[in-house]
């Protein structure tokens, strides 16, 4: 008598366990930094993971994050996150996070080095973007910065205004034609 072979009832094209599902975006911004595209050159941009608690992750998801006077450092060969502030949980017990502790993030140890030696070189700085959910995962955007003096964010904002309005002439030219 011949065992019956099992049949594989998985379907190829249900997703995959842990895969985000269809319906949701692959990235959900939590917190912007915009403050620190008006304040710096923004040089080269990376992406870091974060070392969270169970806590943070649920403050994170609730939108309870801050970027706003956020830096990294690196300290034996590690980055670290300060002045991030991650609210505690509502519905968190005596367990519940400290708002302003430092974070560790999570990179390859050569794209740390890669990253230290380009900011003692050329003395820059490394400033958290945005962070965002990547499917489940908390991510942040690291970018090597340089300081703007106040002359030069005038010039932006000029620059920025007169290509306003002449995106606004133009509009209205196109409707009269």
């Amino acid at each position: 008598m011949a065992k019956a072979k099992p049949t594989n009832t998985s379907d190829k094209s249900a997703p995959k366990k842990g895969a985000p599902k269809s319906d949701q975006p692959l990235f959900k911004t939590v917190a912007d930094n915009r403050r620190a595209r008006y304040e710096y050159d923004i040089l080269e941009a990376e992406e870091a993971g974060i070392q969270l608690v169970g806590t943070e992750v649920k403050a994170i998801r609730a939108g309870k994050a801050n970027l706003a006077d956020a830096f990294v450092r690196i300290e034996d060969q590690e980055l670290w996150l300060y002045n991030c502030h991650i609210s505690p949980y509502d519905h968190g017990n005596r367990f519940n996070h400290e708002p302003l502790r430092k974070r560790r993030l999570l990179m390859h140890h050569q794209q740390i080095l890669k990253l230290k030696s380009k900011m003692q070189e050329q003395g820059l700085t490394l400033i958290p973007l945005k962070m965002y959910f990547k499917g489940n995962l908390v991510k942040i955007d690291l970018a090597l910065c340089k300081g703007r003096k106040l002359w030069d964010k005038r010039d932006n904002i000029a620059k920025k205004e007169s290509k306003r309005g002449l995106d606004r002439l133009m509009k209205n030219a196109s409707k009269y034609q």
